[in-house]
Order: C-alpha cells, then structure tokens, then sequence
C-alpha cells in the first residue's frame, strides 16, 4: 500500500462470531450487508440510522448542541425504555457524544476545551457531593496501536489513593479528595484471565464508589474516526468494537456504577467497500443491493479493521485530553 494513502488496514484476530441483537434487522450494534456485518460501537449512529429512513423510536430522547466558538457538538441519546433499547440495541442508560473536526489534531494544550466539556458530563453522571473512591480502568492491548488508548490514559491520571491511605488528608490543602486508582488489565491472550474476572476481583478488594472504564470503540463513519468522544452511564464490553466479545463491565457485574469512555480508533473495512459504492447503491434495489454487496465484499474483510496512518501520534493526543478530562473531574478543590 502506497505510504502516502490516508488509511492503513490492520488485520485482528476476531475468531468470535460478532453479537447480532435478535430481531433488530439493521438497526443494532451493527448494519447487514449482505452476509455481513458493519459496527458501529456509537449510540449515535446507531439513532442516525432511524433518522435517515424517517423512522421515529419511541423510548429514545435525543438533544443536541453546537458550540460554534469552540467547534463542539455534543448528543445526548437517552434510551428510557425497553422498546428503545431493543430497537437501538443498547441497554438502557445516557450516550453522551462529544464531537471535534479538530480533535485528532495536534494541539499544545491537549485540546483543554474538549477536557473540559468532558469533565463537565462526568461530574453531572457521577455525582460528586461527597468523596468518591473512583477505580478507572484502562481496556486494551498496549502492544497495538489502535487498541491502546485505555492503557496510555492511565498512564497520564493522578492517582491519590495511596496517598490518603497513607498520609490521609493532611499532605494536602483539600477539604476533599477523592480517591483515584487505576488498573490495566491487559487482554485474555495475554493474561489467559477475561478481563472482567481481573476487574471484579480488584473491585471486591478496593471497593470503589465508581468503574470508569476507557477503550477504543469501532465507528460506522469514518469522518468520527478519532474525533468522537463517547460517555455512557451503561458500561462497556471489552473487544466488542472487533467483534471479540466478552463479559461486559456493567453495574450488573461489579456491583458497582460504571461509567463508559470510549474513541472509536477502528472502522470495519467492508464499511469502506460500502461507502465508496454509495452513489451506485442508491439506484439498486433492497435484493440487487444484497446481491451486489455479497459479491463485492470478500471474505477475507470481514476479519479486516482499517485506522488512520497517523493513529500513533493521535492516541497521544486523544489520551491527554481523556486523562486532563479525568484529572480535572477529581482535582477540583471543596
């Protein structure tokens, strides 16, 4: 492949077969095409989807908002029902979106507007009235780049939680200060252990008041690609975005609130074979689309993720505008 294309392809091992939500047709955590599968790990692309057919979903609130000075839109989908959280195939909870053309650009101050806004959407998710004991939890293979966005979060927090255990209160100038740790617990080719088992058994010790867990997502669209911000009240799976599902990190799980962080880094390759096809598309039919698609599409791309060359240099970016988000949302003085 040319060096100076816009795109890489990355080939993961996605032996899992991806989790279909029953009877949803095309408006689950993935679109059909044909005999295969598009995700999208986006609550706001998955509502998109409804949008352009003209559908409306009932138990699904959407609010949106443009800073025009700042080039910051953010959507909030709000899934209050079981028909709505069948139909988007999500659980029910708040998706907060947080988008930026400029996101994925180099900025000296680590995009502080986008931390900011960040910041400002976790405290209203976390409550933060009285001292926390927050556990957050960097999901991800370290040793690929497009999966280490979690891990390199970490890497960048203030952690306190030693410190009060070890000098309290007194060290500091603060009449409160939430206890902050983190963890990285690898991957199951890794570790031989799911991720969720090594998470549930640092909460059972720690006992947190809050889970954040941060990951790299996969988007439908490309234009989201490193530029979106995803928070949710709901949890996250680890390695759903290429199909590895595994045992989700939820309230249900750890027992615990969890809060969900994610950048979609990743896009399924088929996604591209269908866009650029789009204008043809529009003049076939529902059955010659299928047809068509099922041709184009070779197997071999259904295992096939595709990230932006420069992915290395954006995870820098995107995990100190995570971490300083993270890093205000606990620092602030009472």
């Amino acid at each position: 492949m040319n060096c100076n294309e816009k795109y890489i392809l990355h080939i993961e091992n996605s032996r899992a077969e991806p989790v279909i939500w029953e009877n949803l047709g095309k408006y689950g955590g993935t679109d059909m095409l044909g005999t295969y599968k598009i995700r999208t790990d986006l609550a706001v692309e998955a509502r998109e989807r409804f949008t352009e057919d003209n559908v409306e979903v009932r138990g699904v609130e959407v609010q949106e908002d443009y800073n025009e000075e700042k080039d910051i839109r953010t959507t909030v989908v709000k899934i209050t029902t079981e028909n709505g959280a069948r139909a988007m195939g999500r659980p029910q909870g708040t998706y907060i979106t947080i988008e930026s053309e400029g996101l994925s650009a180099p900025d000296e101050d680590y995009h502080r507007e986008v931390s900011e806004e960040l910041s400002r959407h976790l405290r209203q998710l976390i409550g933060l009235e009285k001292e926390k004991s927050v556990l957050i939890v960097g999901l991800g293979n370290p040793g690929i780049t497009a999966d280490s966005l979690g891990p390199e979060v970490i890497g960048n927090l203030h952690m306190t939680r030693h410190l009060i255990r070890e000098y309290g209160l007194k060290s500091t100038e603060k009449q409160i200060l939430h206890a902050i740790s983190g963890i990285v617990p690898g991957v199951m080719g890794q570790t031989g252990m799911e991720t969720s088992e090594i998470v549930e058994g640092v909460v059972e010790i720690t006992r947190p008041d809050v889970v954040i867990a941060v990951d790299a997502l996969a988007a439908r669209n490309t234009r989201r690609l490193n530029r979106t911000i995803q928070i949710t009240d709901t949890g996250i799976t680890p390695g759903s975005g290429v199909g590895n599902h595994r045992n989700g990190l939820t309230e249900e799980n750890l027992n615990v609130k969890v809060i969900g962080i994610g950048v979609p880094t990743v896009v399924d390759a088929a996604t591209i074979v269908h866009d650029s096809m789009a204008h043809l598309l529009e003049t076939l039919d529902e059955a010659e689309q299928k047809e068509f698609l099922e041709e184009m599409i070779s197997p071999h791309l259904h295992g096939m993720f595709v990230t932006p060359k420069d992915v290395d240099e954006t995870i820098k970016y995107l995990s100190f505008t995570i971490s300083e988000g993270l890093n205000m949302t606990f620092a602030e003085i009472y």
